[in-house]
C-alpha cells in the first residue's frame, strides 16, 4: 500500500484545517494508522493513531484539545482535523501505517512501529 497525505497548506493561527491521508494499491483496513510531523529543526514527533476499526483513537496530551483523527476504511482514507491553529503546529505532517495489531500506546507511539509512511504535506501557520 502507499500512502498520501494531502490538505495542507497556509492558514491562519485560530483556523481549522483537515489534512487526509489517502491509500492506493491496497487497503488500509489491516492497518493502525498513525500522524506524525515534524517541524523545521526538530525531530519527527508523533500525534495520533487510530485502531484498525477506527473505534480508538490516541492523540497526544497536549494535542488532544484541538486535534481529532478519524478513518474511512470502506474509503482507504484518514483524516486529522486540527482546530484552532498555532504557529507552533507548523510542520510538515507524515501519515504512516503500522501492520501489527497491537493497540499499546508505548507500540503506537514508536515511529519504528509504522513500515509505510506517505509523503509529508506542509502545513505552515501565520501568526
Amino acid at each position: 500500500v502507499q500512502l498520501q497525505a494531502s490538505g495542507g497548506g497556509l492558514v491562519q493561527a485560530g483556523d481549522s484545517l483537515t489534512l487526509s491521508c489517502t491509500a492506493s494499491g491496497g487497503t488500509i483496513s489491516s492497518f493502525i494508522m498513525g500522524w506524525f510531523r515534524q517541524a523545521p529543526g526538530r525531530e519527527r514527533e508523533f500525534v495520533g493513531a487510530v485502531d484498525r476499526s477506527g473505534g480508538s483513537t490516541y492523540v497526544m496530551n497536549a494535542l488532544r484539545d484541538r486535534f481529532t483523527i478519524s478513518r474511512d476504511n470502506t474509503r482507504g482514507t484518514v483524516q486529522l482535523r486540527v482546530s484552532s491553529m498555532k504557529v507552533q503546529d507548523t510542520a510538515v505532517y507524515y501519515c504512516a501505517a503500522d501492520p501489527d495489531s497491537r493497540w499499546t500506546t508505548i507500540r503506537i507511539l514508536n515511529p519504528v512501529a509504522y513500515d509505510t509512511w506517505g509523503q509529508g504535506t506542509q502545513v505552515t501557520v501565520s501568526s
